[in-house]
């Protein structure tokens, strides 16, 4: 079995030092968070699927130069997914963005977005769907 490489790793901080059960790393392609001692739960993410990234910063969080990044994704176990006080969060927010766009690449991913459609809302359409209406377009 092959073992992973993380692009990042980090720990969920009190006062800014890194003394929680709470692990968050970043690989090429999916983002984890693990918690827990003795029962540990881990969710991933698959970074193709994330729609979209926030960043919170309490002033407490500020003066320990910690922040909240929050992942939306596409996924249905796991659609929200918070990494709660990281260090330097604007750059793990950037690096997050910018591996996400990568996995977005590597799997020919593209989303098209319509403004403004009959129910007033916008859409996001995946490759997947698109073809499907390519496809019906050309019937």
């Amino acid at each position: 079995m092959e073992s992973i490489q993380y692009t990042w790793k980090d720990r969920k901080r009190i006062l800014g030092l890194p003394i929680t059960f709470t692990r968050y790393r970043l690989s090429e392609d999916r983002l984890f968070c693990e918690k827990g001692f003795l029962n540990i739960k881990q969710d991933e993410v698959l970074l193709y699927r994330v729609r979209d990234l926030q960043l919170t910063m309490t002033l407490g969080q500020r003066i320990f130069g910690v922040g909240t990044v929050c992942v939306v994704s596409s996924d249905k176990s796991v659609p929200h997914l918070d990494l709660v006080n990281v260090k330097d969060p604007r750059n793990i927010k950037e690096l997050i963005h910018r591996s996400v766009e990568d996995a977005k690449d590597k799997r020919r991913m593209r989303t098209m977005e319509i403004m403004g459609g009959a129910d007033g809302g916008d859409h996001e359409f995946s490759d997947e769907e698109l073809d499907l209406m390519e496809d019906d377009c050309e019937a």
